[in-house]
């Protein structure tokens, strides 16, 4: 299997890093986008109000945005359907802020309601697209100051005016213009993936094949996977002052060679579905000295493509994978061109892609419904400094939902430092934390489990447990400082966090015994 791309692989790579290599003499280096003085004197207000009080259950208002980011100084639209006469916008961004972690950028926007149009389907491919009217063009500022509108993930928060109903949208403000230490994505292809607005998905029965980002995540209450996978590693990173930017995997796809203006790249939560172009960028931002840290599990599992919106013609905007079907429907399985039959929408470890995961991860998935606790199994590494950690000690409940393991094809100089039992019907397996070092110098961590940002999160709660865990946030920081990435002034408050309604369901995960 590896020996019949390798030599293409590399080939592409030299061609890739060749075309981003100025990137890494470009551009200056900014301030972190952390809480400041100047945030008030903007209007800016630290506040827990950006968490829902009236989640909408009946689609009373939903909304969806025109792109998954958007840079500094450019224009994002915001579509909203409500049965509600008027509605308000409040824009938050998430982040820390003395432990409210949402900051209101501006005033409230007031708004007339509308009813929008039934969306399209394409009974071929079980897509589903709205092309609502009436937007809400909201530009973004840009200033030589960082912390004007900085980079970070934004949810826009909607309220009917008579329903009190709300719901979020989701979009990511990039910062094109500057490095930082740590460029944390995003996993937007997952949240679309699992995302059953208007009936169809990846995973309905039946399954669609393709799936559209021009309607609302009905997970999240609007937010997608955000407040569940990621929220909780975010918070961790603001609340510590470490210089962080933000991007999502359809950037990675589209804008790879801005990987290159960081220190390291961070994959957050379930980041499951990658495009050929991803896991290309990824390779050679590692082959560049970039360092990458695998936050979660699952990760780069399904290879998918992109394609532009059939009613709007916008570029990216619908995502294709065909899955189990793919030898069977998947016109790109039988194509001439190999280049195309490469890019087939089935498992990256399968045939014709042959790019099993943990070549780059280190590690890769193995199951679904994974539950247990992580086991140290050496604890004389690095990754255990200052932790007082010793081997055989447990981190309670962070492994999960999803594993990953070792497997053949992994790097020869991997190193295993969390070797974690778990049992899948009277079957038992075990997971893998492991890390290694690239020819380039560049470090990869891998967590092999979706649940280890709930290590780092006192207000993360699920069915009355927290997993807050000293020695995993202490074992991120070593992540991090491996990476070349400090924290900053610990922004203490009296104030924090509380438990909140995440809009994900309680009672069991949703995907499928291969995910």
């Amino acid at each position: 299997m590896k020996d019949r791309w390798k030599p293409s692989r590399r080939a592409a790579i030299k061609h890739i890093v060749a075309g981003m290599a100025g990137v890494l003499q470009s551009g200056c280096r900014g301030l972190a986008p952390v809480p400041s003085p100047s945030d008030l004197e903007r209007g800016h207000r630290a506040t827990h109000a950006w968490q829902l009080a009236r989640p909408a259950t009946h689609r009373e208002i939903e909304g969806y945005a025109s792109q998954a980011s958007v840079d500094r100084g450019e224009t994002i639209e915001l579509f909203v359907n409500t049965t509600d006469p008027a509605y308000t916008i409040e824009i938050y961004r998430i982040g820390w802020y003395g432990g409210k972690c949402g900051l209101l950028m501006a005033p409230a926007i007031q708004r007339r309601g509308r009813r929008q149009g039934s969306p399209a389907f394409y009974a071929d491919t079980g897509l589903i697209e709205c092309r609502w009217e009436d937007p809400y063009f909201l530009e973004i500022p840009i200033s030589k100051d960082p912390t004007v509108w900085p980079s970070g993930v934004y949810l826009a928060k909607l309220t009917g005016s008579s329903s009190r109903a709300e719901s979020y949208i989701h979009f990511v403000v990039r910062d094109d213009a500057r490095r930082s230490d740590l460029l944390f994505q995003t996993s937007v292809t997952t949240y679309q993936a699992y995302n059953e607005w208007g009936g169809m998905s990846l995973y309905s029965k039946p399954a669609a094949y393709k799936v559209s980002f021009n309607r609302p995540y009905q997970r999240g209450h609007g937010s997608g996977d955000f407040l569940f996978w990621e929220y909780s590693l975010l918070r961790f990173l603001e609340r510590e002052g470490y210089d962080v930017t933000y991007t999502t995997d359809v950037d990675t796809h589209m804008r790879g060679h801005l990987i290159l203006r960081n220190k390291a790249f961070l994959s957050v939560g379930h980041d499951e579905y990658w495009s050929w172009e991803m896991r290309d960028n990824l390779e050679a931002a590692l082959a560049q000295g970039i360092h990458l840290g695998f936050f979660g599990a699952n990760i780069g599992y399904w290879q998918a493509r992109f394609e532009p919106s059939p009613l709007t013609g916008q570029e990216n905007r619908i995502l294709v994978c065909y899955k189990k079907k793919a030898h069977e429907l998947d016109p790109f399985a039988s194509h001439p061109d190999s280049v195309k039959r490469r890019r087939t929408t089935t498992q990256f470890r399968q045939q014709p892609v042959n790019r099993p995961e943990n070549e780059l991860i280190g590690i890769m998935y193995q199951s679904h419904h994974a539950e247990g606790d992580i086991v140290i199994s050496d604890a004389s590494s690095w990754v255990f400094d200052r932790t007082n950690l010793a081997t055989g000690d447990v981190l309670p409940g962070l492994l999960g939902y999803e594993a990953d393991r070792i497997f053949p094809f992994s790097p020869t100089q991997i190193q295993r430092f969390a070797h974690s039992p778990y049992d899948v019907k009277g079957d038992q397996r075990y997971a893998d934390m492991t890390y290694y070092v690239a020819p380039s110098g560049a470090t990869v961590v891998a967590t092999g489990s979706m649940q280890w940002n709930w290590g780092l999160d006192e207000s993360f709660l699920l069915k009355g447990r927290t997993f807050a865990h000293p020695g995993a946030m202490q074992m991120t920081r070593n992540f991090l400082a491996r990476f070349g990435a400090q924290p900053g002034p610990i922004l203490q408050s009296a104030e924090t966090d509380v438990p909140f309604d995440r809009g994900y369901p309680e009672d069991g995960f949703p995907g499928e015994p291969d995910s």
